[in-house]
């Protein structure tokens, strides 16, 4: 029953986003902030404890605020606004029932080398009308964060990710890797809200350079 009473909840709200957007005139680009993992999928651990879903719930839910200060905000939704499982499947539809401009998967990482650190961002292994503007934004943001946070960067890579195969025909499209939760420094700076806030900072304002 209450996988039922989820699913039709994400339904009302897909409908209701999708009567939103029929409403509307303005021309603004449409961002979809894909906030990874939820519910009983807790994602990676870190090994001070904290959870990767929670984590990205508060940095996506931090670029809501910031943006709701903004004199002319930005035209932006989330998958999910609670801890709730929200399928990969669901999650690219949400996009393309919204057309979207942009989607953008937040995540942590997670290794079995506690050395390995640094920020990955990822675009789609295949080719299509996105594909530049995605790896064009792909780099920019990894360099907003790598100069304003001194995180080491690991590169923009290309992956098979369902979310990115299942959008890149439909709008530019990245997964962001915000750091290792296994790293025992990254974790810390994950742990604390303040930082959160320094990351969704950097992250709405690389929105709004596009």
């Amino acid at each position: 029953m209450k996988n039922l009473l989820k699913n039709v909840s994400f339904v009302i709200l897909l409908l209701k986003m999708c009567f939103i957007f029929g409403q509307e005139t303005s021309v603004q680009k449409r961002i979809i902030i894909d906030v990874g993992h939820g519910g009983k999928d807790a994602g990676a651990i870190g090994i001070n404890g904290i959870q990767e879903k929670n984590v990205v719930l508060s940095i996506a839910n931090e670029i809501l605020k910031l943006n709701n200060e903004l004199e002319k905000p930005l035209d932006i939704y989330l998958t999910r606004y609670k801890d709730t499982l929200i399928s990969l499947s669901d999650r690219t539809k949400l996009a393309k029932a919204l057309k979207a401009d942009l989607f953008v998967s937040l995540h942590c990482n997670h290794s079995d080398n506690p050395n390995a650190r640094g920020l990955e961002v990822y675009v789609a292994n295949a080719v299509s009308n996105y594909s530049d503007d995605s790896t064009w934004f792909a780099f920019q943001l990894q360099d907003d964060l790598n100069k304003s946070l001194g995180f080491e960067s690991r590169g923009v890579k290309l992956a098979n990710f369902q979310v990115l195969r299942e959008t890149i025909n439909s709008c530019s499209s990245i997964l962001v890797e915000l750091g290792f939760l296994s790293n025992k420094d990254e974790s810390d700076y994950l742990a604390t809200s303040k930082q959160n806030k320094m990351l969704a900072f950097l992250i709405i304002n690389s929105f709004k350079k596009r």
